[in-house]
């Protein structure tokens, strides 16, 4: 009798928090408990006094207690009042070439991509190998196009094992020197055809039966149609190596040439295919498609006929383009981001994001990517024990424990096993993008992708005020948006 294998599962994943009361965390907690000192100093001299002081702490500090999709009431009235500040000033506008504001007359990315610069490199392997310079934060990055295999028709047994291999490839990343953060994107967009056509004509002899070239050639004009094209590809950022962290392109060449056969072979063993590093070209093709699906034609012959479409990076952006609140406008498309603000809860399989990832009829164009940022080994030892001691004091310190918080505790405690054995410790984030035509249903596509979302176990919180940066960090741009962020990691890591 053959035996039944049961599927592995996956989860334990959780969000740091710090140890607090009321849910304020240890920044929190110790504004309350100085408030508290300073009303009953304040007491012994006029009891108004520190009426008045309890009601102003009181009105500051609730709102870092009420949270809702990880953000606080402060966090959501200053991204209020920051896009506001920004519609005033009409910074939600963009408009480039000659009649723009971009001084060169070029097509520039707009907004904090605005400060990117595209080389061009080779690897160990003497392959073109597009490298990335984010000059706001001095990171480099480089980008890995891969083939993936997919899992349909694919044995349990294998899809086990480019799991494991994934993780192992993760687990790798932690140790990798300099590693700032990498991304996984997966892009489904309709197929032209563009291609088939180029191939079917490269190929069909000229004294081929009749009968033969109508079929082919009607294979070529028919079979496309209704298809999606899917592209992956992998985005590595470093810091700089030189000093003070402003180290010469050709140091920085050198030395991520030398890492990227490596990392590309770490990458045949987790299901991703062939994995080769992107061109320059390759790149800034992929970054002007995003930003007006209309060329994508264009773009697709020019790769179909072996010559490149000739787009540079200073032209690789919107001609115009328009922020809204909930979503944003850019040249021929209209796209709608999300962010993840929740994991799935509990254990899931490994085709738990199958759906959510693959095609879809109502969605033109969509891109999911996934945020990893690997603490190194030093680091992650002392985040999961500061984890333990978090989860077993707002345990301990609660009069009924609930069932959610012996669960948080047996979670850290698990992770802390886990990391002492050797395991990586990856925080990780989603993006999610769809882009519609100007003439399409937007509200349709969005109802859509949030309930493939729900399928997938996710709760996706919409980037208001923040749709065209959430947009740019999705694509090869070398963005990590934590590393943007003006609030230092210890405050906020401080208030969770």
């Amino acid at each position: 009798m053959s035996e039944t294998k049961r599927a592995s599962t996956f989860g334990n994943w959780r969000r740091p928090t710090s140890p607090g009361v009321l849910g304020l965390g240890m920044l929190g907690t110790m504004a309350l408990l100085g408030a508290v000192v300073v009303a009953i100093v304040m007491a012994l001299f006029s009891r108004t006094a520190a009426l008045v002081w309890a009601g102003l702490a009181v009105t500051v500090l609730v709102p870092v207690s009420l949270r809702r999709d990880g953000l606080s009431g402060w966090s959501r009235l200053f991204a209020w009042l920051a896009w506001l500040r920004g519609r005033r000033r009409r910074q939600h506008l963009y408009r480039s070439g000659i009649v723009g504001v971009v001084p060169t007359g070029r097509h520039t990315l707009p907004g904090v991509a605005a400060r990117t610069e595209l080389l061009e490199a080779v690897d160990a392997y003497d392959r073109p190998m597009g490298l990335l310079h984010v000059a706001s934060t001095g990171h480099w990055a480089v980008v890995l196009r891969c083939d993936a295999d997919g899992a349909s028709l694919v044995d349990h047994d294998q899809v086990e094992t480019w799991v494991a291999g994934w993780g192992l490839w993760l687990a790798n990343l932690a140790h990798e020197p300099g590693l700032v953060g990498a991304t996984v994107t997966v892009e489904t967009a309709p197929d032209p055809g563009t291609r088939l056509q180029a191939e079917v004509s490269a190929t069909v002899r000229p004294d081929a039966p009749e009968l033969a070239r109508t079929v082919m050639r009607e294979i070529a004009g028919t079979y496309p149609a209704g298809s999606s094209a899917i592209t992956t590809w992998v985005q590595l950022v470093y810091r700089s190596s030189g000093p003070g962290g402003h180290g010469t392109s050709e140091a920085m060449a050198a030395e991520l040439g030398s890492r990227v056969p490596g990392l590309a072979a770490g990458l045949a063993t987790t299901g991703a295919g062939a994995a080769t590093p992107m061109s320059a070209a390759d790149i800034a093709e992929r970054v002007r498609v995003a930003y007006d699906p209309a060329c994508a034609a264009l773009v697709d012959t020019a790769r179909a006929t072996g010559s490149a479409a000739g787009i540079r990076w200073d032209d690789a952006g919107p001609v115009a383009a328009q922020e809204a609140w909930d979503h944003y406008r850019h040249d021929s498309g209209i796209s709608t981001s999300w962010i993840m603000s929740e994991a799935p809860r509990g254990t899931v399989l490994s085709s738990v994001l199958s759906r959510l990832v693959g095609p879809h009829p109502d969605i033109a164009r969509k891109r999911i990517t996934v945020v990893y940022r690997p603490h190194d080994p030093a680091t992650a030892a002392q985040l999961v024990e500061a984890d333990v001691r978090s989860a077993a004091f707002l345990a301990s310190n609660s009069k009924r424990t609930t069932a959610r918080q012996s669960l948080a505790l047996r979670s850290a405690q698990q992770s802390a096993t886990e990391e002492a054995a050797g395991a990586a410790l990856v925080r990780f984030s989603m993006l999610v993008t769809i882009t519609v035509d100007a003439g399409a249903d937007r509200r349709h596509a969005e109802r859509v992708l949030e309930g493939l979302g729900a399928t997938a176990r996710l709760r996706l919180r919409r980037a208001y005020g923040a749709q065209a940066v959430t947009f740019a960090a999705g694509l090869p741009t070398g963005l990590i948006l934590p590393e943007h962020v003006r609030v230092p990691a210890l405050v906020r890591d401080g208030l969770m």
